[in-house]
């Protein structure tokens, strides 16, 4: 009897990094075929062969090719190809993740084709309807199957929502459980070949930046005041800030001189990246994936924004949520600077487990017969 088929969708190379511990699961638990589809929603040179070695997972299955375009354009693109797919090999279940285009994309594909969906990081709320991400994950989970939720703000949206208690699952996150294997390898790599081996040589003590929601860097005003601000915190500790395209354009664009004391740099590979910040004094971001990596690791976090979908990583994390005040940004890198930051715990089953849990799950719902699940 053939195994039940699973469909992990994945658009852009984080979201790889939240399949990855999931693919690693599957593979140890022999109960569930998959797939991995490749929505090519980014295009990403650096996503190689080498760039799966490091996860531990195969290369995807079948790359579609969607491409970049508006948001309407790109969500369509991927509708059509995902469907034809879904029509001539049709999966037991979809399996997204996060809260890209292509998650609400292949899930809607999947629940009008009576599919079965599941959502891992289920249930996190901004409640920021200006957030494309927000809309993303208000409508995947709007008709998704099984909520796999990485903190207890996902459970009580979900329940609030309207959810069902049997279909919501707090397993931990996936995230973690990747960062966790990524840290464990890095520790065994000689790290001195990376880019900014010599800053951190020439830095014992260095904060690290990451800005890119158009929110923070596509308004003059606003980007001039989180510049100030860097610059501000820049004479007490030296900066390095791996700089998203569009970042660089808006800094060139509007004029923004951050000063000598902090070094820009291209985007950042996962490893690189992870062994600059996993040592920095404190970490600056609008990022919602670094707080709950910083939280994880016990890294001071600096959030630069007004809201956040993970309040765990403010409630119990290491994470201090500064809005886009100056004097507010600076006043919490200066605690971190002077030892003064909070003292944040892991949460709750952010133990490198979480994926365990998932397939556990969906191997009970779709193959009963080979784990005496009901």
């Amino acid at each position: 009897m053939a195994k039940p088929m699973l469909y992990l969708v994945a658009g852009a190379r984080p979201n790889f990094m939240k399949i990855a511990p999931i693919v690693r699961a599957l593979d140890a638990a022999g109960t569930l075929a998959y797939k991995i589809i490749h929505t090519g929603q980014h295009y990403d040179r650096e996503m190689n062969e080498v760039f799966f070695e490091e996860l531990g997972i195969p290369a995807p299955d079948l790359f579609m090719g969607a491409g970049g375009g508006s948001h309407a354009q790109q969500t369509a693109r991927i509708m059509l190809a995902f469907e034809e797919l879904c029509q001539a090999e049709r999966p037991d279940c979809v399996l997204v993740v996060g809260d890209v285009n292509s998650t609400l994309a292949c899930s809607i594909v999947a629940k009008k084709l009576c599919i079965p969906v599941a959502h891992v990081e289920a249930g996190l709320r901004s409640g920021d309807m200006a957030m494309p991400e927000e809309i993303n994950r208000l409508v995947t989970d709007s008709i998704s199957d099984w909520f796999f939720v990485t903190e207890p703000s996902g459970r009580d949206n979900l329940l609030r929502e309207g959810k069902a208690a049997s279909a919501v699952h707090y397993v931990g996150h996936v995230m973690v459980d990747n960062l966790f294997y990524q840290a464990a390898k890095l520790e065994k790599i000689a790290t001195d070949g990376f880019e900014t081996a010599a800053f951190k040589a020439a830095h014992p003590a260095y904060g690290v930046v990451t800005l890119h929601r158009p929110s923070n860097v596509d308004d003059a005003d606003t980007f001039a005041r989180i510049g100030g601000a860097l610059r501000t915190i820049s004479e007490r500790l030296p900066l390095v800030f791996p700089v998203h395209p569009r970042t660089r354009a808006n800094l060139d664009k509007f004029g923004i001189d951050l000063g000598d004391r902090i070094t820009l740099v291209g985007p950042r590979a996962y490893m690189e990246f992870l062994n600059l910040w996993k040592d920095a004094a404190v970490a600056l971001t609008d990022s919602g994936g670094l707080q709950e990596e910083t939280t994880a690791m016990g890294v001071p976090c600096v959030t630069i924004r007004e809201n956040t979908e993970r309040p765990v990583t403010v409630d119990e994390g290491t994470n201090v949520l500064v809005g886009t005040d100056a004097a507010r940004i600076v006043d919490a890198a200066t605690a971190a600077i002077d030892g003064r930051a909070k003292q944040g715990q892991r949460p709750a089953l952010w133990d490198g487990r979480a994926a365990e849990r998932i397939v556990e799950v969906l191997a009970r719902a779709l193959a009963p017969d080979r784990t005496g699940g009901a």
